[in-house]
């Protein structure tokens, strides 16, 4: 079976075509055929129907396929499923209606990974069209953990919640660590820390959610690059009455202008940060350390709430890639068992790597997220438990 992964944003569609099989699956044998990305879609392309058509070229000119009939199913990525949805489904009109009900809780994604969908189905009429989400893995938070501090009635009536995200990186990485030491994943308690442009982590135990750093929106939590992450709320009304901010204005300067680049007024990529650090810009030292702190303390948290852990795993473009933020976020943690072997940590850029020091009791691991993996072999299942053959006809076109 050939199944494509949309990952679609507001700008950009990145893409997947892999080859598998429940089979091939469990012998770790997928087969990426090609993948990309369309970018800057309302500049260079006009719309994301334009960006699936490039897409799809693309997949002929790498050879991929000779044909879109070939394609048997789509795999999306879809950002918020609310309480609606725990696991992949097939995409008809009512999970379609499903998910648009969401958009108001997920504004900046849901509206655009549906525009890709519609777009997709268009023009993959006879492929099997399948939505997971990347809150599904949270749906197990107990209500301890998801319930805010706020009037019972008010959360009720808006859904006012806990919902996290990064669900399909999350449970990817700490899948893949239980078959990397060949025990079932229900037998851990982890730390997983998904730290790129968008940062979360998650509490995990025996194979549960049990709690995350994203909340109703992927603003709550840790620092990031343009987010600001766990901020009192009394500030963010005091800046709105001084600098006569309406809603939209707050929630722009709470997302796209804050993070690393708010605090660093340079930058919210990490690596020019950690070089200018190096510099001596005191800037962008305090963003690095204020990132790295509350790494380091979420790490604590979630130490307490699993009542010890068996690993803390670093994964996206940061956790992969920066051995000094992962050594900055686990330093002085000696009494949680936590110890990075230096030259282990410094050599482990982009690969599934033990980076603990010897001996230590919490190991600490560097493994390289695929959720566009994850989206194909979960879509494959849903199709598989779904009894559906790979081309569904009708089902989930656009309103109106």
């Amino acid at each position: 079976m050939k199944v494509l992964v949309l990952n679609s944003g507001s700008s950009s569609v990145k893409y997947q075509l892999i080859e598998t099989s429940l089979e091939l699956m469990a012998e770790d044998r997928d087969r990426t055929l090609a993948r990309g990305a369309v970018e800057r879609i309302g500049e260079v392309v006009p719309d994301h129907a334009e960006a699936i058509r490039i897409a799809l070229e693309s997949l002929a000119r790498q050879r991929a396929i000779r044909d879109l009939d070939e394609i048997d199913a789509v795999g999306h990525r879809m950002v918020h499923g609310a309480e609606h949805f725990g696991e992949p489904v097939l995409i008809d009109d009512a999970v379609v209606a499903r998910i648009e009900e969401c958009a108001s809780l997920a504004p900046l994604h849901n509206p655009h990974n549906l525009t890709a969908y519609y777009a997709t189905r268009r023009l993959l009429p006879r492929a099997a069209h399948v939505a997971v989400f990347d809150t599904a893995f949270h749906r197990s938070l107990p209500p301890k953990a998801y319930t805010y501090g706020l009037p019972h009635d008010v959360c009720r009536r808006h859904r006012l919640r806990r919902y996290g995200f990064h669900g399909t990186s999350h449970r990817y990485v700490a899948e893949r660590f239980a078959k990397l030491h060949g025990k079932p994943f229900s037998e851990f308690k982890l730390i997983t820390c998904h730290l790129g442009n968008g940062c979360s982590m998650c509490a995990i135990d025996r194979g549960k959610s049990v709690d995350t750093t994203m909340g109703l929106t992927p603003l709550e939590g840790l620092l990031m690059g343009t987010r600001a992450g766990d901020t009192d709320p009394a500030a963010a009304l005091h800046i709105m009455k001084w600098e006569r901010l309406n809603a939209e204005q707050m929630d722009s300067l709470l997302n796209n202008q804050s993070g690393l680049l708010g605090i660093s007024g340079l930058s919210n990529d990490m690596r020019t940060l950690l070089e200018c650090r190096r510099r001596g810009d005191e800037r962008a030292r305090l963003a690095v350390d204020v990132f790295c702190y509350r790494i380091r303390k979420y790490i604590g948290a979630y130490f307490a709430a699993l009542n010890g852990a068996d690993a803390v795993i670093f994964t996206a473009g940061i956790g992969e890639n920066a051995p000094e933020i992962r050594a900055l976020a686990c330093d002085s943690l000696d009494a949680l068992g936590i110890r990075i072997d230096p030259s282990r940590n410094e050599s482990a850029i982009a690969a599934e790597a033990d980076i603990s020091a010897g001996g230590a009791a919490t190991r600490v691991w560097v493994i390289p997220t695929n959720e566009e993996l994850l989206i194909c072999r979960d879509a494959v299942r849903c199709i598989a438990q779904a009894g559906a053959p790979p081309s569904i006809e009708s089902g989930g076109g656009p309103p109106g």
